[in-house]
C-alpha cells in the first residue's frame, strides 16, 4: 500500500469530534416506576409542582431531592420515579429548568438590568456561576450574557 492511500484510510476512519460534555442518552426503564400507583403519581406529580414552583424551593441552591421528599412524606425512590415519567426529566434538570425559566424572566425585566448575571444565577438558586451558564447553555443554546443582549438589541427596536 503506497502513502497515499494509506492517508485517504486514515482519513475515512477519523472519529468524529463531538463536545466533551455531550454524551449519548441511554434509555432507561427501572421495574420500580411500574409499581407505584397511578393515582399516587399524579398525587405526587401535583404537589412536586406546588412545593417547587408555586413556593419557588428552586431558588434554594440546597434544595435536594431528599429534602422534597421528606416534604412530600415519600421516600426519594417513589420522588425519582414520579419526576421521571411525569416530567421526563431527573430532579436535578427539573430544578434547573425552573431557575432558567426564572434567570430568563430577571435577565430581560428592566428592574434586574443593573445586576450582574452571577448576582442573577444566585437569585434564581445556582450554587455557582458554572453551573448556571451550563445548565442555561443546555435549555438555551446560548450564554446568559449574549441571551440578555439579544433581548435588549430586540427591545430597542
Amino acid at each position: 500500500m503506497n502513502d497515499q492511500a494509506k492517508e485517504k484510510l486514515d482519513e475515512d476512519y477519523k472519529p468524529v469530534k463531538r463536545p466533551y460534555n455531550l454524551t449519548e442518552k441511554k434509555e432507561k426503564n427501572p421495574p420500580y416506576r411500574g409499581l407505584i400507583r397511578a393515582e399516587l403519581a399524579d398525587e405526587l406529580y401535583d404537589k412536586i409542582l406546588k412545593i417547587i414552583v408555586v413556593h419557588k424551593k428552586y431558588r434554594n441552591p440546597n434544595y435536594s431531592a431528599k429534602d422534597l421528599a421528606k416534604d412530600l412524606s415519600t421516600n426519594t425512590r417513589y420522588l425519582s420515579a414520579v419526576v421521571n415519567s411525569r416530567f421526563g426529566v431527573n430532579f436535578s434538570c427539573l430544578v434547573n429548568e425552573y431557575r432558567i425559566k426564572d434567570a430568563m424572566h430577571m435577565l430581560q425585566d428592566k428592574r434586574y438590568s443593573d445586576r450582574n448575571i452571577e448576582e442573577i444565577s444566585v437569585l434564581a438558586g445556582f450554587a455557582n456561576r458554572q453551573s448556571f451558564y451550563a445548565a442555561f447553555y443546555k435549555i438555551m443554546g446560548e450564554s446568559p450574557n449574549s441571551f440578555r443582549k439579544r433581548k435588549q438589541v430586540l427591545d430597542a427596536k
